[in-house]
């Protein structure tokens, strides 16, 4: 599988060819300046975990693009139908559904869900995505949770994308720590350096998951990662 980064926690993974963008926030992020162009993103499919700008800004204009069917938890989806997103599938905490490429199960976040318009978000999700190819757990913006602990009874995950900016959610140790609930030992880590508040040591972020028995990956942005 192809991991490519586009900054703060927008990446996409081809899974059985079909290119899965989650959380696309670039046109508003400084830091993709000139490392990434939102109009040349492939999807066929967009993952949101929650609602938040951040992880929501560039859904309508990719998706629009591109035709991507949006997966996301039900109240986004009838607010994207309100912005003429038609093209979704809605879900919510603990469901299962078969795309036919791959199956996805929505699980517990920690967080909170508002959408641009200050219109509830609906619940914050993760998604364990399941594939012939390889299985892998995003868990969207969340504290540390006991809830992590389920993960291993539903998937075999090969790696895992999770926070570790800490302020708004897990930092490096809490996400080491999650790594080992889930049983996963490759991370790659998302939601950081963009904004003031969470702005990280790459050395220490590297050492708590080597401590832990894990291994961070911390992809520049524009960049791609073979799993």
């Amino acid at each position: 599988m192809q991991f490519t980064y586009y900054g703060h926690s927008c990446f996409s993974i081809t899974v059985n060819g079909k290119k899965l963008v989650f959380d696309p926030f670039i046109t508003y992020n400084e830091l993709a300046k000139g490392k990434v162009d939102v109009n040349s993103i492939e999807a066929d499919y967009i993952l949101l975990s929650h609602g938040h700008v951040d992880h929501i800004a560039d859904c309508a204009a990719i998706a629009n693009r591109t035709g991507a069917k949006v997966i996301c938890n039900w109240e986004i989806h009838e607010w994207l139908n309100k912005q003429g997103v038609n093209n979704t599938h809605p879900m919510n905490t603990g469901g299962k559904w078969d795309f036919g490429d791959f199956s996805v199960k929505c699980t517990v976040a920690q967080h909170s869900s508002s959408l641009p318009d200050g219109s509830y978000g609906g619940n914050p999700m993760g998604f364990i995505v399941m594939s012939e190819e390889k299985n892998f757990y995003y868990s969207g913006d969340t504290a540390l949770t006991m809830d992590m602990q389920l993960i291993p009874r539903w998937a075999k995950l090969n790696f895992a994308v999770l926070p570790i900016g800490d302020n708004f959610t897990m930092d490096a140790a809490d996400a080491a720590l999650c790594a080992q609930w889930i049983g996963c030992d490759t991370v790659i880590g998302v939601h950081f350096d963009t904004f003031g508040f969470i702005k990280i040591d790459h050395e220490k972020a590297v050492e708590a998951f080597s401590t832990a028995g894990a291994k961070l990956h911390l992809v520049p942005i524009g960049n791609s990662l073979i799993l």
